[in-house]
């Protein structure tokens, strides 16, 4: 890191002992080529039974992780509790990483129209859609980076929104301690049961709150099975009746809502995955290294041991390795 790069306050304040050593955790995935294993990637992960009790865990799913975009069906159901009326792909869409694509970017303006804020009242990093598609079409197109375009554009737009309704501070939603913020820490470690370990600076700018895989899976657990007409059910039912909204048409959460009923499930930078059940089971895991693409076959496989068979795993699970534009091996499941 050179002398000219801005570093926050909140990754100053980070201490080297706090992190987690990834040469510890075991190996989730093995990265095949030609029938040579090339390559691993180890992590942690956890399963609950449908009483929340641990049934299954490997490596420390006790140690507190980033859940990076994991968290935001936490972020969505606090702007429900600040008063803010969402529903449908709105609610979907607060509670979203989404692709980029037109309907996500159509949707997050006739949000802001409708509440009556300007687009430039969000605050995330001006970005490319984050679908590879999406993105080279983007710039085929002769557009830049720009907020609105920006994965996390519908959370910014519904956190400024419930702002606006309660008065709030909107130049400051981002910070910790804005009103908000506090709200979503509380709902975080009541959904969690755990006190959150950390505060940082998500990608998108927004306070991130670090839980344990057990804690992470323990909040998703309670989204599918809180009472109907609360916050956080409304959330778990917007994202799965609307699972498009949340990701993009070409992303494995929205595969798994659409295809296997009453699923709910989020994934997070990092290689962060977090699914629940509808009858109350979960995971959560985390690859150390953050190598996305492993969350699918590690994910495909964590589902298969708790039961679920559906034609949609094999798509998840498949991780080709080309060689010579041929398909010469894949990125398997280790356990």
């Amino acid at each position: 890191m050179t002398s000219s790069t801005p570093v926050s306050p909140a990754y100053a304040a980070v201490p080297a002992e706090g992190a987690r050593i990834p040469g510890l955790s075991p190996v989730l995935a093995e990265v095949v080529r030609s029938g040579f294993v090339e390559g691993v990637h180890r992590g942690s992960l956890v399963v609950l039974a449908a009483d929340g009790s641990v049934e299954f865990a490997l490596g420390d799913p006790s140690a507190p992780v980033y859940p990076r975009s994991a968290n935001k069906p936490m972020q969505a159901a606090a702007v429900l509790r600040a008063g803010l009326e969402l529903s449908g792909e709105r609610l979907a869409l607060a509670a979203a990483s989404h692709s980029g694509e037109t309907f996500h970017l159509d949707l997050v303006r006739t949000m802001l129209t409708e509440f009556g804020l300007p687009e430039d009242d969000l605050q995330t990093p001006p970005d490319l859609p984050l679908d590879p598609v999406e993105a080279e079409a983007y710039l085929a197109s002769g557009q830049v980076r720009d907020r609105i375009t920006m994965n996390c554009s519908g959370k910014h737009a519904a956190m400024i929104a419930a702002c606006a309704a309660n008065g709030w501070p909107t130049d400051s939603y981002l910070a910790p301690e804005h009103p908000l913020q506090l709200l979503v820490l509380d709902v975080v470690q009541r959904a969690s049961g755990e006190n959150v370990a950390h505060v940082g600076t998500d990608g998108c700018g927004a306070p991130l709150m670090a839980l344990s895989l057990t804690g992470l899976a323990r909040a998703f657990r309670s989204f599918v099975t809180a009472a109907p007409g609360t916050p956080e059910r409304a959330v778990a039912d917007a994202m799965r009746a609307h699972p498009e909204y949340v990701a993009g048409t070409r992303r494995p959460d929205t595969w798994l809502m659409r295809e296997v009923p009453g699923v709910l499930s989020k994934m997070g930078a990092e290689a962060v995955q977090a699914v629940a059940l509808p009858d109350g089971r979960a995971l959560a895991f985390k690859i150390d290294d953050g190598a996305l693409r492993a969350l699918g076959p590690v994910l495909a496989r964590v589902l298969r041991m708790m039961g679920v068979e559906a034609p949609v795993l094999d798509r998840i699970a498949a991780q080709p390795l080309l060689g010579g534009a041929r398909q010469v091996g894949e990125i398997r499941a280790a356990f």
